[in-house]
Protein backbone atom coordinates (compact mmCIF):
# COMPACT_ATOMS: atom_id res chain seq x y z
CA UNK A 1 0.00 0.00 0.00
CA UNK A 2 2.84 2.37 0.93
CA UNK A 3 4.66 1.62 -2.33
CA UNK A 4 1.47 2.40 -4.25
CA UNK A 5 1.25 5.72 -2.41
CA UNK A 6 4.89 6.56 -3.14
CA UNK A 7 4.38 5.70 -6.82
CA UNK A 8 1.27 7.91 -6.90
CA UNK A 9 3.03 10.87 -5.24
CA UNK A 10 6.14 10.47 -7.40
CA UNK A 11 4.15 9.67 -10.53
CA UNK A 12 2.03 11.85 -12.84
CA UNK A 13 -0.48 12.83 -10.15
CA UNK A 14 2.27 13.89 -7.75
CA UNK A 15 4.02 15.88 -10.48
CA UNK A 16 0.73 17.63 -11.29
CA UNK A 17 0.23 18.58 -7.63
CA UNK A 18 3.81 19.86 -7.30
CA UNK A 19 3.45 21.93 -10.48
CA UNK A 20 0.16 23.37 -9.21
CA UNK A 21 1.78 24.35 -5.90
CA UNK A 22 4.75 25.94 -7.72
CA UNK A 23 2.42 27.90 -10.04
CA UNK A 24 0.31 29.03 -7.09
CA UNK A 25 3.40 30.20 -5.21
CA UNK A 26 4.68 32.09 -8.27
CA UNK A 27 1.31 33.79 -8.72
CA UNK A 28 1.23 34.67 -5.05
CA UNK A 29 4.70 36.24 -5.18
CA UNK A 30 3.72 38.22 -8.27
CA UNK A 31 0.46 39.35 -6.66
CA UNK A 32 2.29 40.37 -3.50
CA UNK A 33 4.80 42.39 -5.57
CA UNK A 34 1.99 44.17 -7.40
CA UNK A 35 0.17 45.20 -4.22
CA UNK A 36 0.61 48.91 -3.77
CA UNK A 37 1.81 50.39 -0.58
CA UNK A 38 3.84 48.92 2.24
CA UNK A 39 0.92 49.05 4.68
CA UNK A 40 -0.72 46.29 6.64
CA UNK A 41 -3.55 46.03 4.11
CA UNK A 42 -1.15 45.32 1.27
CA UNK A 43 0.65 42.70 3.33
CA UNK A 44 -2.63 41.03 4.28
CA UNK A 45 -3.79 40.92 0.64
CA UNK A 46 -0.46 39.44 -0.42
CA UNK A 47 -0.65 36.74 2.25
CA UNK A 48 -4.26 35.94 1.30
CA UNK A 49 -3.28 35.66 -2.36
CA UNK A 50 -0.55 33.21 -1.31
CA UNK A 51 -2.56 31.08 1.11
CA UNK A 52 -5.68 30.36 -0.95
CA UNK A 53 -4.05 28.41 -3.83
CA UNK A 54 -1.51 26.72 -1.54
CA UNK A 55 -4.27 25.53 0.80
CA UNK A 56 -6.30 24.26 -2.18
CA UNK A 57 -3.32 22.22 -3.39
CA UNK A 58 -2.60 20.88 0.10
CA UNK A 59 -6.24 19.81 0.47
CA UNK A 60 -6.01 17.95 -2.82
CA UNK A 61 -2.79 16.22 -1.70
CA UNK A 62 -4.37 15.13 1.62
CA UNK A 63 -7.43 13.78 -0.22
CA UNK A 64 -5.17 11.89 -2.64
CA UNK A 65 -3.26 10.39 0.29
CA UNK A 66 -6.46 9.23 2.01
CA UNK A 67 -7.82 7.82 -1.26
CA UNK A 68 -4.62 5.84 -1.83
CA UNK A 69 -4.43 4.52 1.75
CA UNK A 70 -8.05 3.37 1.53
CA UNK A 71 -7.00 1.14 -1.37
CA UNK A 72 -9.21 2.93 -3.88
CA UNK A 73 -6.45 4.26 -6.09
CA UNK A 74 -7.43 2.20 -9.09
CA UNK A 75 -5.78 -1.06 -8.10
CA UNK A 76 -6.51 -3.83 -10.61
CA UNK A 77 -9.18 -6.45 -10.12
CA UNK A 78 -7.99 -9.41 -8.03
CA UNK A 79 -10.13 -12.49 -8.66
CA UNK A 80 -10.32 -15.56 -6.44
CA UNK A 81 -12.55 -18.50 -7.43
CA UNK A 82 -13.56 -20.95 -4.71
CA UNK A 83 -14.16 -24.68 -5.07
CA UNK A 84 -17.36 -25.18 -7.04
CA UNK A 85 -20.25 -27.63 -7.17
CA UNK A 86 -21.73 -29.48 -10.13
CA UNK A 87 -25.12 -31.11 -9.71
CA UNK A 88 -25.21 -34.80 -10.55
CA UNK A 89 -27.18 -35.03 -13.83
CA UNK A 90 -30.49 -36.84 -13.63
CA UNK A 91 -30.57 -40.27 -15.26
CA UNK A 92 -30.26 -40.04 -19.01
CA UNK A 93 -29.65 -36.27 -19.06
CA UNK A 94 -26.50 -34.55 -20.26
CA UNK A 95 -27.26 -31.08 -18.94
CA UNK A 96 -26.67 -29.99 -15.37
CA UNK A 97 -25.72 -26.84 -13.42
CA UNK A 98 -22.46 -25.67 -11.85
CA UNK A 99 -21.89 -23.01 -9.20
CA UNK A 100 -18.86 -21.06 -7.98
CA UNK A 101 -18.04 -18.42 -5.38
CA UNK A 102 -16.14 -15.55 -7.03
CA UNK A 103 -14.41 -12.88 -4.92
CA UNK A 104 -12.91 -9.65 -6.27
CA UNK A 105 -10.57 -8.22 -3.63
CA UNK A 106 -9.09 -5.63 -6.02
CA UNK A 107 -9.98 -1.99 -6.55
CA UNK A 108 -11.52 -2.34 -10.05
CA UNK A 109 -14.61 -4.11 -11.34
CA UNK A 110 -14.27 -7.17 -13.55
CA UNK A 111 -16.59 -9.36 -15.63
CA UNK A 112 -16.93 -13.09 -16.05
CA UNK A 113 -17.20 -13.45 -19.83
CA UNK A 114 -17.00 -17.22 -20.43
CA UNK A 115 -16.30 -20.60 -18.86
CA UNK A 116 -14.65 -23.62 -20.44
CA UNK A 117 -13.95 -27.19 -19.35
CA UNK A 118 -12.36 -30.21 -21.05
CA UNK A 119 -15.15 -32.29 -19.48
CA UNK A 120 -18.00 -30.31 -21.07
CA UNK A 121 -19.25 -29.81 -24.62
CA UNK A 122 -21.05 -26.58 -23.82
CA UNK A 123 -21.23 -24.13 -20.90
CA UNK A 124 -23.69 -21.23 -20.76
CA UNK A 125 -23.93 -18.50 -18.16
CA UNK A 126 -27.54 -18.13 -16.97
CA UNK A 127 -29.27 -15.53 -14.82
CA UNK A 128 -32.46 -16.32 -12.92
CA UNK A 129 -34.99 -13.54 -12.30
CA UNK A 130 -38.21 -13.35 -10.33
CA UNK A 131 -41.34 -12.86 -12.42
CA UNK A 132 -44.56 -12.04 -10.59
CA UNK A 133 -45.48 -13.99 -7.47
CA UNK A 134 -43.49 -17.18 -7.13
CA UNK A 135 -42.44 -17.15 -10.78
CA UNK A 136 -38.88 -17.56 -12.01
CA UNK A 137 -37.38 -17.13 -15.45
CA UNK A 138 -33.93 -18.11 -16.71
CA UNK A 139 -32.06 -16.46 -19.56
CA UNK A 140 -28.58 -16.83 -21.02
CA UNK A 141 -26.35 -13.79 -20.45
CA UNK A 142 -23.05 -12.92 -22.16
CA UNK A 143 -21.29 -11.87 -18.93
CA UNK A 144 -21.65 -11.32 -15.20
CA UNK A 145 -20.32 -8.31 -13.31
CA UNK A 146 -17.92 -8.90 -10.43
CA UNK A 147 -17.76 -5.52 -8.62
CA UNK A 148 -14.62 -4.44 -6.79
CA UNK A 149 -14.54 -5.53 -3.16
CA UNK A 150 -17.45 -7.96 -3.53
CA UNK A 151 -18.22 -11.66 -3.53
CA UNK A 152 -20.61 -13.22 -6.06
CA UNK A 153 -22.21 -16.49 -4.95
CA UNK A 154 -23.70 -18.50 -7.81
CA UNK A 155 -26.93 -20.26 -6.76
CA UNK A 156 -29.83 -22.04 -8.51
CA UNK A 157 -31.96 -18.91 -7.99
CA UNK A 158 -29.49 -16.19 -9.05
CA UNK A 159 -26.64 -17.05 -11.42
CA UNK A 160 -25.38 -20.43 -12.59
CA UNK A 161 -23.56 -22.27 -15.35
CA UNK A 162 -25.57 -24.62 -17.55
CA UNK A 163 -23.14 -27.45 -18.36
CA UNK A 164 -23.49 -30.23 -20.92
CA UNK A 165 -21.15 -32.95 -19.68
CA UNK A 166 -19.34 -35.28 -22.08
CA UNK A 167 -19.39 -38.45 -19.95
CA UNK A 168 -21.45 -39.84 -17.11
CA UNK A 169 -20.38 -38.58 -13.69
CA UNK A 170 -20.61 -39.82 -10.11
CA UNK A 171 -20.91 -38.00 -6.79
CA UNK A 172 -17.43 -36.87 -5.68
CA UNK A 173 -15.94 -36.58 -9.18
CA UNK A 174 -13.75 -33.50 -9.70
CA UNK A 175 -14.33 -31.50 -12.87
CA UNK A 176 -11.78 -28.88 -13.99
CA UNK A 177 -13.02 -25.49 -15.23
CA UNK A 178 -11.41 -22.31 -16.53
CA UNK A 179 -13.28 -19.09 -15.79
CA UNK A 180 -12.38 -16.27 -18.19
CA UNK A 181 -12.54 -12.69 -16.92
CA UNK A 182 -12.41 -9.53 -19.02
CA UNK A 183 -9.55 -7.91 -17.06
CA UNK A 184 -8.04 -10.69 -14.97
CA UNK A 185 -7.86 -13.27 -17.75
CA UNK A 186 -8.33 -17.02 -17.22
CA UNK A 187 -8.58 -18.48 -13.70
CA UNK A 188 -8.38 -22.25 -13.13
CA UNK A 189 -10.96 -23.80 -10.82
CA UNK A 190 -12.36 -27.17 -9.85
CA UNK A 191 -15.89 -28.27 -9.00
CA UNK A 192 -17.03 -31.48 -7.33
CA UNK A 193 -20.12 -33.42 -8.37
CA UNK A 194 -22.81 -33.31 -5.67
CA UNK A 195 -26.44 -34.35 -5.44
CA UNK A 196 -28.92 -31.58 -6.29
CA UNK A 197 -29.96 -29.67 -3.20
CA UNK A 198 -26.72 -30.31 -1.30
Amino acid sequence: MRNAFVRTVNGPVGRTVRRAVARAAARAVKAAAEVRGPGRRGLREGLLATLVPVMACMTMLVALTAWTRAGAAGTPARIDVGVGRVFLPYAGRERTAAFFRIANTGGSDDQLVSVTSPAADEIMLNRHERVGEGGDTMRAVPSANIPAGSVVHMTPSTLDLMVRVKTRRQVGDAIPFVLHFRRSGPVDAVAFVVRPGS
